[in-house]
C-alpha cells in the first residue's frame, strides 16, 4: 500500500498548496484558469478515448451504464450528500462547488491505465513504480485543479486512497478479469466521461457526470461476452 499512500499524500500536498495560492488569485483570473483546466480535461478525455479498440463496447457501456446511473440518480444523491459541506465552501459567485471539484479531480486521478495497472502491479508483485510515477503527476495536477476548483479537490484524496487501495487489496482476485483489452476499453469509457466533465468545466454543457460512472465498469462484463458471441458467430461461418 506504500504506493497508494504516497499517491494520496501527494494529492493532499498539491491540493493544499493550490488552495493557498487560490486565495490570492482575483476572481477573473481564477475563472480563466478554470476554463483552461476544462480545456486540458477535454484533451485528456479525447486522448484516453482513442485507446479504445471496440466502439460497440463503448456505446453499450455508456448506454447501459447511464441507464443504471440515471435510474439510481447517483448524481442527485451525491449532490445531496455533500450539500452541507458545499454550503460552507462554495465560492461566493456559486460557480464552483465542492461536488464539482471532488468529481472532477477524482475522475482525472483515478480513471486511466496508470491507476488500474499500477494498482494491480502493487497488489500482485509489490512493484509500486507506476504508482510512484503517477504520484508525481498527481502532485502537479492537484495543485492546478485546487487553485481553480477549490476544496473539493482536497477531498478527492480520500477517493484516491479508497479506489486504488481497493484495487491493490483485491488485485489477485480482479486481475484475471482485467485483461489488456478490458483495461483499454475501461480507459476509453472513463475518458469519454472525463471529456463530458471537461465540457462542463468550460461551460458548454451541464451534464450529470456521476450518473455516467457505472459505465466505466461495464467493459469487465461486456468484453468477455463480446468475445464469446464473436467466437460463436465465427464458428457458424
Amino acid at each position: 500500500m506504500i504506493g497508494v499512500l504516497t499517491n494520496t499524500l501527494t494529492v493532499l500536498i498539491g491540493a493544499s498548496l493550490g488552495l493557498l495560492l487560490k486565495r490570492g488569485i482575483p476572481e477573473k483570473v481564477s475563472d480563466a484558469v478554470m476554463k483552461a483546466i476544462g480545456l486540458c480535461t477535454v484533451f485528456i478525455g479525447i486522448s484516453g478515448a482513442l485507446q479504445g479498440e471496440n466502439t460497440l463496447i463503448l456505446i453499450l457501456s455508456m448506454a447501459i451504464g447511464t441507464l443504471i446511473g440515471a435510474a439510481i440518480d447517483i448524481d442527485t444523491r451525491f449532490t445531496n450528500l455533500v450539500e452541507k459541506i458545499e454550503a460552507k465552501f462554495k465560492k461566493s459567485d456559486g460557480k464552483t462547488s465542492v461536488a464539482e471539484g471532488f468529481i472532477g479531480a477524482s475522475l482525472v486521478f483515478c480513471v486511466g491505465a496508470m491507476t488500474i495497472v499500477g494498482s494491480l502491479q502493487a497488489g500482485i508483485s509489490g512493484d509500486n513504480t507506476m504508482l510512484f510515477t503517477k504520484s508525481v503527476l498527481d502532485l502537479i495536477s492537484s495543485f492546478v485543479f485546487a487553485s481553480a476548483l477549490g476544496i473539493g479537490v482536497l477531498f478527492a484524496a480520500g477517493f484516491v486512497f479508497v479506489f486504488q487501495g481497493a484495487l491493490v487489496l483485491l488485485a489477485q482476485f480482479v486481475a484475471p478479469l482485467l485483461s489488456a483489452a478490458v483495461i483499454s476499453e475501461m480507459t476509453c469509457v472513463g475518458s469519454v466521461v472525463i471529456l463530458a466533465l471537461g465540457l462542463n468545466l468550460i461551460g458548454v454543457t451541464k451534464m450529470k457526470i456521476m450518473n455516467y460512472l457505472p459505465a466505466i465498469l461495464l467493459p469487465i462484463l461486456l468484453c468477455p461476452l463480446y468475445d464469446k458471441i464473436a467466437a460463436w458467430i465465427a464458428s457458424l461461418l
